[in-house]
């Protein structure tokens, strides 16, 4: 493999504020978790399960809008201005339908909590949580498609500050609704979701603020000359997006449904994986950033026609994404008993919580690895593979693996949390081998460069 400094220099350039947003972004569900736990373990169990349920419904849709950065990449690259008007104008009609689907998706939480075996107050507080927090829906995915055009252009600060102001928004709100304040009543671990609805509304108001009054960006010119909806172009977007969605959702399914098959344990296994889950979300927005400024260079050298950059680009973002997860692995290691402590002073979570962590040391190489690739793959529009990778990788090997480890006693005795953990250390070594093949391949066919 060939790393190169100043293309490793690039991808920081433009990963880092991209960092510092998804951090803050996760800060808020951090802030909800401590401040629901810190209420009961029924609340914060109750958090858990909604998250569980609504979050892979959110990121499933938000993901067919990440197409939108690759392809505007590419525009920008190729300096064609009038190509990243048409596809950003179709994003805002494609925008509204997906808000309209999450909102409908939203309904039948209700249904799915009812068939959980847990007690009856976990199960209300989130139905309630995710009554709440569908009314955010829209703000989201407005916010999200004006970052990812901004982004596309290479401009990947403005994220950042919006997503600071949302999570300054998001502590005090938090606490109003939670415990009643201003004559409100107190809605406990549910009152996040009025909070996080709100805060999304307001990120959604601030991002299109900025778009429109920045000269760089200049939204108001891409807007100029609305078109009509351009059913062709929104289905290529949705086309390039589906297979990003469904990653998102193996992905994010694999830990978000574990608390829903260990909800018969109790409140302490729940608690426990949340902790551990909610910590390595955070972390993982290093490899998760990179993954966004590999896919926003991928697409510029793609536009440029610029064949032995792009091979320089991709060594290097694999050797930059090695080194992230040996730093993240040792972080979480050393750290994981004084992190754990800021969710819980309960020692029996505490100690699930620590022991989970281990775990999630060993598969960060293997993690960091296969979102580099799949950062390629949305760079070069090409899509398609990463969809049946990752079902296979994540639920098919991943998931079944873990469930057997955890529930049964086919191979060991039943392991609880820890089995599921197994199973997604060996998932996302299956995805890492596969969708690094997939780009090797890719580099192989002729022409490349235009296809």
């Amino acid at each position: 493999m060939t790393f190169c400094s100043w293309e490793a220099k690039r991808l920081l350039s433009l990963a880092f504020p991209v960092f510092l947003a998804q951090v803050t972004l996760v800060l808020m569900s951090v802030v909800d978790t401590i401040m629901a736990g810190q209420v009961s373990p029924t609340d914060l169990a109750a958090l858990s399960i909604a998250t569980g349920i609504w979050n892979p419904i959110l990121l499933a849709i938000q993901g067919i809008l990440l197409a939108l950065t690759g392809v505007i990449a590419q525009f920008a690259g190729a300096k064609d201005r009038n190509g990243i008007s048409h596809y950003f104008q179709q994003a805002l009609y494609l925008t509204l339908l997906l808000s309209i689907a999450g909102f409908c998706a939203a309904q039948l939480a209700n249904t799915v909590i009812l068939q959980l075996d847990t007690t009856p107050a976990i199960a209300g507080l989130a139905f309630d949580y995710i009554h709440f927090v569908k009314w955010g829906v829209f703000g989201f995915l407005i916010f999200t498609v004006y970052r990812n055009m901004t982004e596309g252009m290479g401009m990947t600060k403005p994220a950042f500050y919006i997503s600071l102001l949302g999570l300054a928004v998001n502590i005090p709100l938090n606490y109003i609704f939670i415990n009643g304040l201003f004559g409100l009543p107190a809605f406990g671990g549910a009152g996040c979701g009025i909070a996080t609805a709100l805060v999304f509304t307001v990120m959604a108001i601030a991002q299109v603020t900025y778009c429109q009054l920045s000269k760089k960006i200049d939204a108001k010119g891409l807007l100029t000359g609305f078109e009509k909806p351009n059913f062709k172009t929104i289905g290529i977007i949705t086309k390039l997006g589906i297979p990003i969605s469904l990653a998102t959702f193996f992905e994010v399914t694999l830990f978000a449904c574990i608390p829903l098959f260990i909800a018969h344990l109790g409140a302490v296994a729940v608690s426990g994986h949340q902790i551990a889950a909610s910590v390595t979300a955070l972390l993982f927005m290093m490899p998760l950033s990179l993954s966004i400024a590999i896919s926003i260079r991928i697409g510029n050298l793609f536009g440029q026609n610029h064949l032995d950059q792009l091979k320089v680009a991709v060594s290097t973002s694999y050797i930059m994404a090695a080194m992230v997860a040996l730093f993240i692995a040792f972080i979480t290691f050393i750290g994981r008993d004084v992190i754990s402590q800021l969710y819980s002073d309960s020692p029996a979570v505490l100690a699930l919580a620590s022991s989970i962590m281990i775990l999630a040391c060993i598969y960060q190489l293997p993690d960091a690895l296969q979102v580099a690739a799949n950062g390629i793959l949305r760079g070069l529009k090409h899509t398609a593979p990463i969809s049946y990778i990752t079902f296979i990788s994540y639920w098919l090997i991943g998931f079944s693996l873990g469930y057997v480890l955890a529930r049964t006693d086919m191979i060991v005795p039943a392991m609880g949390p820890h089995g599921f953990w197994i199973g997604i250390i060996v998932g996302l070594s299956v995805a890492a081998i596969l969708l690094m093949l997939t780009v090797h391949r890719r580099f192989k066919r002729e022409p490349f460069i235009l296809t």
